[in-house]
């Protein structure tokens, strides 16, 4: 059978009876000739996929829904995260996406997520554009037979861009949707070109279905030592959780999404999603010569329409820049993207306030509080009027996928640690030297210093001291990083304004902590 009777089967099989011409599971080099014949971008130094979303430069929060049914009313945490969308409405809506669909060129792509042989679900996404599927093939993990198709299908995505929904019809909130459909394990997206929605889709129903198998799913990223031992690095964007795990002397298993099971974790995609927002040779030589590779897609960066040399400083059309790229890619990363037990975890923040330390060892009770609040602070240099640091909080590390209460995933980390004494460190990227205005960013380097001095177990070899106010414990010293700058409080010039703003920063803490009734 033909590649374009075997999608034709497929598609009738997803109630798209009369598509235009069907590209099914094309090589990429095929996909990158479509792209171009219909002038969706353009091609960049290095070979590299250059496209751009329109007005949407970032995920839509607000037209993210999840179908609510009899299976999932009493396990899903309903709210302004994960708002409630009737099933009969979201059983229209997908016919009238369907129905759109007839007539139109179509990309479908078989693939997997979930790379432990024993969890790896497969996943079909279906899309009007070329380079939305270069995109998911980067992303997700590929099957290793060139003409694979799947037999079963365990989750679906359906991207349509060009169908704009009518609110007072459709029950969406404006012409844009994002909805998952937990039950029939349908992720229908509407609206919205920023390819980030597919792959955050399928992270957030996998947040709700590997609990069931006994996987605690993670928003963080992961990587190796050469004895086998394994660190997981959560943080918001930002944070530099994809600098820091991608580490020239250790293996890289992923940047982003993981699943924690009995005996070790595994990466859920076969690719990466990395902020490219002053992208730099220097500071991040892997990232950056991984973004500039065939098979990688770049998202609304400015670009030399002559030489064709990307400006990753420009934040021209968005400062929200992004790169996916395969994880092959990179040259140290463990190729089947499995791991063993986590020895060591960090949590990042980037504290623009200038009180945290930049590392502090947790305890159980500190763990699972870090986690539950998950803090970073933004410094709002854009927005006119605004002169203050903000606190942002997201709970685990990832609100915006966590179908379930934030306690329920809390519960299982919380285990996870107390059956394998995990090290835990609060690892601070943010301001050290002073208050805001007057401290500067962790040196990458000293950072860097201090994950190393943390994974070879050297840290645990000092004394430490606890930090008032916050109470946590700090070492005293640690190579390659000035002394002065592991306890914030002795490099402000007023010790009572360090006081006073501490005590601020964990009057919050303690606020958002309360806030999930634990």
């Amino acid at each position: 059978m033909s590649s374009l009777e075997v999608g034709k089967r497929i598609l009738k099989k997803h109630g798209i009876t009369k598509p235009g011409n069907i590209f099914y599971n094309l090589p990429v080099p095929t996909l990158y000739e479509e792209f171009i014949r219909r002038n969706e971008g353009t091609i960049g130094e290095g070979g590299t996929i250059v496209a751009y979303t329109g007005k949407h430069t970032g995920r839509s929060p607000q037209d993210r829904f999840i179908v609510q049914d009899l299976k999932n009313k009493n396990t899903i945490n309903w709210g302004k995260v994960n708002k409630p969308f009737d099933p009969k409405k979201f059983d229209a809506l997908l016919q009238r996406v369907l129905k759109h669909l007839n007539g139109k060129d179509l990309f479908v792509r078989d693939l997997f997520v979930c790379a432990h042989n024993d969890y790896k679900m497969p996943v079909r996404v279906i899309n009007e554009y070329a380079w939305h599927n270069i995109f998911v093939n980067s992303l997700f993990l590929r099957p290793q037979d060139d003409n694979y198709s799947h037999k079963k299908v365990e989750f679906t995505v359906i991207s349509s861009p060009s169908f704009k929904a009518n609110p007072k019809r459709d029950g969406t909130r404006t012409e844009t949707f994002i909805i998952l459909n937990l039950s029939k394990r349908i992720a229908l997206i509407g609206g919205t070109e920023y390819a980030g929605e597919m792959k955050k889709s399928v992270f957030s129903a996998l947040n709700y279905l590997l609990p069931e198998k006994k996987v605690f799913p993670m928003h963080c990223s992961a990587n190796v030592g050469k004895k086998g031992d394994v660190s997981l690095f959560f943080g918001l964007s930002g944070t530099g959780k994809t600098t820091l795990s991608a580490d020239p002397s250790r293996l890289l298993i992923g940047d982003d999404e993981h699943g924690w099971f009995d005996e070790g974790v595994f990466n859920f995609e076969g690719g990466c999603y990395a902020k490219a927002i002053k992208l730099n040779p220097k500071t991040e030589p892997e990232i950056y010569n991984a973004s500039l590779k065939f098979g990688s897609v770049v998202e609304n960066v400015e670009i030399d329409p002559v030489s064709k040399r990307i400006d990753f400083d420009s934040v021209k059309y968005t400062e929200n820049t992004r790169v996916a790229y395969p994880i092959d890619h990179l040259e140290g990363i463990v190729r089947d993207g499995v791991g063993g037990v986590p020895k060591t975890i960090f949590m990042l923040t980037y504290d623009a306030f200038g009180v945290l330390p930049p590392i502090s060892k947790l305890n159980l009770k500190q763990a699972i509080f870090f986690f539950i609040i998950g803090y970073t602070a933004k410094v709002a240099g854009t927005e006119r009027g605004v002169t203050e640091p903000q606190a942002t909080f997201s709970s685990c590390f990832g609100a915006p996928f966590l179908p379930r209460h934030p306690k329920f995933y809390a519960q299982m980390l919380a285990d996870k640690l107390k059956k394998h004494r995990v090290n835990v460190w609060l690892l601070n990227t943010g301001i050290t030297g002073g208050p805001y205005g007057v401290g500067k960013r962790m040196p990458l380097p000293e950072t860097r210093a201090l994950v190393t001095a943390a994974l070879d177990g050297s840290l645990n070899k000092v004394k430490f001291t606890e930090v008032p106010i916050f109470g946590l414990s700090v070492p005293i010293r640690c190579p390659g990083v000035r002394k002065e700058a592991l306890q914030p409080r002795l490099s402000w010039k007023s010790v009572k304004k360090y006081d006073g703003k501490a005590q601020e920063l964990q009057g919050m803490f303690d606020a958002e902590f309360g806030r999930h009734d634990l």
